[in-house]
Order: structure tokens, then C-alpha cells, then sequence
């Protein structure tokens, strides 16, 4: 699943291409998405331009005259960067088109989602989909010590395992399956200790660990487990950096003792049993 990294990637990948376009013309080759794609969008979005694009969680949100598009990449989606002229392949589902120039929707398994959030109905941080996240990784809210006093409040009395606590994206967003692991590794905290027991110290280096893993990924273009590829149709390296993910038996790259994986919440985890002791 792309996760807020390869959103990232995403996002500054398509902004130099569409950002200050005018939309010429809209195609819903399969709305049938997570949510139905919006048929209106056909009439409403051409002749508006895209003033900006930025990113909450894994939502793209692209701000146009009259609103804001939503887009969510879903479990297997990528948007693309295309000519126009390109004919369309199996599993393309929308088109927005600048002229010669398209950004294109591909998803397979339909889980992504194209929505409108019309300046009428509010500011865009209003919206129901986006109110519940927590705070982005790199946000002010986020930076130094207040990142650890985001974890640690919100982990109080929590019993739930700390890597199910970040996966939920309740109290930070965007550290998913991938992440969670590579970030409880290099704060040296083991994925099944309970968040409400995690230190105050423990938190300081797990909100440093996040943002840095979170920052390396997006260096590498993210990750490509499945079919992830950027705007350009290149994809990510990040598991090639990876120190505990995807490594099971393999030796620890710190001690050398061999990576162990688990399941939790049906999700494969790794860790190092000397390095992130319980």
C-alpha cells in the first residue's frame, strides 16, 4: 500500500508538471472506486486551475479555484504523469487532462478514491475523511520535543502494542507497515511492548526515529514492495535501506543476531531480539 512516503514522492513528482494549469478536460473511464468518483467533476473541474498541492496523511489534496480534489492511491493506486495522447491501459480509472499533458489514476484493486470538497462547505482541514488523522510527522506540532509529547499523551493507558499504536495513525500519521518497523528499530524499542508503558526518553527517540526513517524513504522515492512507481513510472528504493524489514533470519546490521518477524494485526513486523530488548 503507498503509504505517506510514496504520497510524498508522489506529490513532488506531479507539482512541477500541473501546478498553476488550467484543467481542459476530465475522463471517468471506471468511477468505481472506494467512494464513486463524483460524475459532476466532468463539467465542474475543466476551465478551473490547480492553484496548489499538498498532503495530509496519505490524502492528496489538490486546492483548484472553486474547491479541493481528494485523492487517495488506495492498497495498489499510482498517478502518473502522461501525454494525453497515450492510449488508456486495463485498470486506469481517471484522467485529468492539461492539453497535451494528463495525470492519470491507475489503480487495480479499486480501493483509491477522487472526491470534490467544494469551497462551500468549508476549509479543507474540515473535511470528515481528514479531522481525525494525527499530526504529520513533519509538522511544527511535531518538531523536537513536541513530537514525544504527542506520543507520550497519546499513548497513556494505552495497552494496545506501541507498533499497532503507530500503525493507527491516531497520534502521528503516515508511518506505516514498513516504517513502523524500521522506526522501532532505530529507537531500539521491541514492536510488542504495550504504548502505554513507552518512557518519555523512549518517546523522544521514537519521534526522532520516525521523522528520520520517514525522510529517508522519501529520499529513496519511497518503497516498491508490489507495483508502486512515481509520476515518472520509476520506483522506489527505500528497501534497499531497509536494516530489520524484510530480514527475517538475516543478521542484525548493528549485532548480528538474527532478525525475527512476528504478526501483528495480521501484519508482518521485524525485529532485532538483542537490540530491542522488552
Amino acid at each position: 500500500m503507498p503509504e505517506l512516503p510514496e504520497v510524498e514522492v508522489t506529490r513532488l513528482g506531479i507539482q512541477p508538471h500541473i501546478e498553476g494549469r488550467t484543467v481542459s478536460a476530465v475522463k471517468i473511464i471506471d468511477g468505481r472506486l472506494r467512494w464513486p468518483v463524483p460524475t459532476s467533476l466532468i463539467k465542474s473541474l475543466p476551465g478551473q486551475k490547480i492553484v496548489g498541492i499538498k498532503r495530509r496523511g496519505k490524502y492528496l489534496l489538490l486546492e483548484l479555484d472553486q474547491g479541493h480534489l481528494l485523492i487517495h492511491l488506495g492498497m495498489t493506486g499510482t498517478l502518473r504523469i502522461l501525454p494525453s495522447s497515450e492510449a488508456l491501459k486495463t485498470h486506469d480509472r481517471v484522467t485529468i487532462e492539461f492539453g497535451k499533458l494528463s495525470l492519470r489514476l491507475h489503480d487495480p484493486r479499486k480501493f483509491g478514491a477522487v472526491l470534490w470538497h467544494p469551497k462551500s462547505k468549508g476549509p479543507i482541514d474540515k473535511n470528515a475523511l481528514l479531522q481525525k488523522l494525527g499530526v504529520e510527522p513533519f509538522s511544527l506540532e511535531f518538531a523536537g520535543e513536541l513530537g514525544a509529547d504527542v506520543l507520550y499523551q497519546h499513548s497513556r493507558k494505552r495497552s494496545i502494542a506501541v507498533k499497532q499504536f503507530l500503525l493507527a495513525g491516531q497520534a502521528v500519521v503516515g508511518v506505516g507497515n514498513i516504517y513502523c518497523s524500521e522506526s522501532l528499530f532505530e529507537a531500539a524499542i521491541h514492536p510488542s511492548k504495550a504504548a502505554g508503558k513507552l518512557t518519555r526518553p523512549q518517546c523522544i527517540r521514537l519521534a526522532n526515529a520516525v521523522r528520520s526513517i520517514l525522510e529517508k524513504a522519501i529520499a529513496a522515492g519511497g518503497s516498491s514492495l508490489k507495483d508502486f512507481v512515481n509520476s515518472q513510472g520509476d520506483p522506489g528504493h527505500f528497501m534497499m535501506q531497509t536494516k530489520v524489514y524484510d530480514r527475517k533470519d538475516q543478521p542484525c546490521k548493528v549485532c548480528k543476531t538474527p532478525i525475527k518477524q512476528i504478526v501483528q494485526g495480521q501484519r508482518s513486523t521485524y525485529f532485532c531480539p538483542q537490540c530491542q530488548k522488552r
